[in-house]
């Protein structure tokens, strides 16, 4: 159940993309991995690599290598966005129940949103390749505005959406997602199959975590009555 929300307050869900609505976790890693040897950078693990997912490319870039100038991270992001965007084949498929759930919270009337640490022809591509351009009233992403867990993003989400923080929620799989509604006072929804388990998105005080996007419309439902 989603605690303290108002008989028919809310309006608006945004949503995470990379973790929470597409299984793209594996193809970043590997993308920034072969960024970093291209860069013959200090090597990083996997997991340390997995654990910023979800911040934008240029805060990802600094917390693995802090203290690196604006040249190194400029290299960085162009080899990591040249392999995504276009060498990279590891799969990238859409979290089974994605497109379901989506139709299911379009038809109900609600206002759906995204806010993402891609860059913006990242999303705009993913939403072109998996048709679910259509349920998007509004989209912010990280080379438009501050990095996650800034909360600008968001605010200019919600204010696309005309609704206020107090009617929307934030779906995500990141401590980065939850602590950007944290900021914003918006009511967050953590979702376990992405890039931090349960333990860790529990710590930013979530109004519900679920395992799955399928779990969704029965628990905002509940939240409504």
């Amino acid at each position: 159940m989603i605690p303290n929300s108002r008989p028919g307050a809310l309006a608006a869900i945004v949503f995470d993309w990379d973790g929470t609505l597409m299984d793209s976790v594996g193809r970043i890693v590997h993308c920034l991995q072969r960024a970093r040897a291209e860069l013959a950078a200090d090597p990083r693990s996997d997991d340390q690599m997995r654990d910023i997912i979800g911040l934008g490319v240029r805060e990802a870039t600094l917390t693995l290598y802090p203290g690196v100038d604006d040249g190194f991270v400029a290299a960085f992001t162009q080899a990591y966005r040249r392999y995504y965007l276009e060498i990279d084949v590891t799969p990238t498929p859409l979290f089974a129940e994605a497109e379901a759930v989506l139709s299911e919270l379009a038809a109900r009337g609600y206002l759906l949103g995204i806010a993402t640490g891609k860059s913006r022809r990242g999303l705009d591509e993913a939403l072109a390749t998996t048709g679910l351009a259509r349920f998007f009233d509004a989209t912010a992403t990280a080379d438009e505005h501050p990095s996650k867990p800034h909360p600008g993003m968001l605010e200019y989400v919600l204010g696309r959406l005309g609704v206020a923080p107090d009617d929307a929620v934030m779906v995500g799989d990141s401590v980065y997602d939850l602590e950007m509604a944290n900021n914003l006072a918006v009511r967050g929804i953590g979702v376990t199959h992405g890039v931090h388990d349960a333990a860790r998105l529990q710590a930013c005080r979530p109004a519900a975590l679920i395992e799955t996007l399928s779990e969704l419309p029965a628990l905002l439902s509940l939240g409504k009555h």
